[in-house]
């Protein structure tokens, strides 16, 4: 989806998505590599090296290498998130441990002091534009390390189903007799194998930490609860070209942060749906079998980087089912919603307060849209790429409720999940606007009763069972979602 250019606001908007459909690539970077995504210093790109440098390069691979297998025993799950960790702050280097800018009120000589600051200032801004009173409890400067510490637990969760479930089925199309006769090469390639995909999300989380403004950025709950956070020194290479104040960027981003940690305080039943979502579309992942054979030919146990390109060549690429289908449109779907009252909400509380406010809005949808680097990963790591063009929808519709019935009922809807509108409805905003108007049930509506309501009867629920069921969590209420 190309981008239409309207001038500065668009200076950060010159990538497009490399995937046109929500599996072209599979998870976990199943793919070729991508030419594009190659550094300046990448060898491959031409150019002559001196004999000490490919020494030095060498060198640095082997050590690499020595690292990755003295820690292939560390982690037992399907990702070695060690590994990940390692090798995302490696990336980042130094540079990526200072959240230091020249943002802020006070001269730059404190981010912390300076996104406070912000976020004080959009809270306040915020009452005015939600019911929802305010979600975090610390604001926080983070630096791009800081990020990748902070969120990989997370993203732990995020991927383990998916990994687990592509690593797993595989392993287990395999004959009873040939599982036997492998022995502990299973469980050696198992080891790889987790190896292979820390490597993949650990150069994604490198990515990814360099590029995300806040938190929430992408609309999942990535950060601990409670905890609103912003990356002063992305945002200040966010800010250039922009032509606007930089203490206009840094609080219009914290009014997004702060309305996202609204939400996701708020909304007690939204965390869990939108993870829970992603796990029950792992569960349905299967494997072509028939791949197999080409791929027992490709893989040398004593080469752990032919682990890693068989899983490149393609073989493994999992089958969307319809079930899974379903879940990618129910996750897309509410993804959009909270983008898309996130969007109205700011756009309400700055007002005329902030005279770019619709410049960084313009911009921030096209960074969306446009496919950037935190979509191109989150659609490599999970399957997934998201629909800018639900996201404006959604805006739309939000925007149509709140001026047909007011704040509290827009806000209202968040209260269950049977009350949010549907992927139907965000193509017709008029007709479910005209339901809302006319539902008995959100007639005297109180959507702080019903939130604490809600939050009593899951608290109940976890405290009467010790572990969910594994596949009725996540469907009981997505039924309408």
């Amino acid at each position: 989806m190309k981008a239409t250019h309207m001038g500065p606001v668009d200076a950060l908007d010159g990538r497009r998505s490399a995937y046109g459909g929500h599996m072209s690539k599979p998870p976990f970077g199943f793919g070729p590599s991508d030419p594009d995504k190659r550094g300046e210093n990448d060898p491959s790109e031409g150019g002559q090296q001196s004999g000490a440098e490919a020494f030095n390069q060498l060198g640095q691979m082997l050590s690499q290498l020595g690292q990755m297998l003295s820690q292939a025993g560390s982690s037992s799950g399907p990702v070695n998130y060690d590994l990940a960790k390692q090798i995302a702050l490696q990336t980042l280097g130094s540079e990526g441990n200072t959240g230091e800018s020249k943002l802020g009120f006070r001269g730059g000589d404190d981010a912390n002091a300076a996104v406070r600051d912000a976020a004080h200032l959009a809270e306040l801004w915020l009452d005015a534009a939600t019911v929802f009173p305010a979600g975090a409890t610390s604001t926080v400067a983070w630096s791009p390390r800081s990020w990748v510490e902070k969120t990989l637990p997370t993203w732990q969760r995020l991927c383990d189903p998916v990994a687990r479930q592509v690593s797993g089925a595989w392993m287990e199309a395999l004959p009873e007799e040939a599982k036997q006769a492998a022995g502990p090469l299973l469980q050696m390639m198992g080891q790889m194998g987790g190896m292979a995909f820390g490597s993949q999300l650990g150069n994604a989380l490198a990515q990814l930490a360099s590029e995300m403004l806040t938190a929430s950025e992408i609309g999942l709950p990535l950060a601990p609860a409670g905890t609103s956070a912003l990356l002063p020194a992305n945002i200040e290479k966010f800010a250039e070209g922009l032509e606007l104040p930089n203490s206009e960027i840094l609080v219009f981003l914290a009014a997004r942060e702060a309305a996202h940690q609204r939400l996701f305080t708020h909304v007690p039943w939204l965390r869990q749906r939108l993870l829970a979502t992603v796990e029950e579309f792992a569960h349905g992942i299967t494997v072509d079998t028939s791949a197999l054979e080409s791929l027992a030919g490709r893989i040398d146990p004593a080469n752990p980087a032919s682990i890693e390109e068989a899983m490149s060549s393609g073989l493994l690429e999992p089958q969307t089912t319809e079930e899974q289908k379903a879940a990618l449109n129910r996750l897309e779907t509410l993804l959009a919603l909270v983008e898309g009252w996130v969007d109205v909400v700011v756009s309400e509380a700055v007002g005329d307060r902030l005279p770019g406010a619709d410049a960084l809005r313009e911009t921030l949808r096209r960074r969306r849209a446009t496919g950037g680097p935190a979509e191109q990963t989150f659609a490599t790591l999970m399957g997934l790429e998201l629909r800018p063009r639900r996201m404006r929808a959604a805006s739309a519709l939000w925007k149509l409720v709140g001026d047909r019935h007011g704040l509290d009922k827009r806000d209202g809807l968040w209260s269950h999940p049977d009350l949010m509108p549907t992927a139907e409805d965000l193509d017709e905003p008029i007709d479910f606007a005209e339901r809302v108007g006319s539902s008995g049930s959100l007639d005297d509506l109180d959507p702080i009763a019903e939130l604490e309501r809600t939050e009593r009867s899951e608290r109940a629920e976890r405290e009467q069972q010790d572990t969910p069921p594994p596949d009725d969590d996540a469907k009981g209420d997505d039924t309408k979602s």
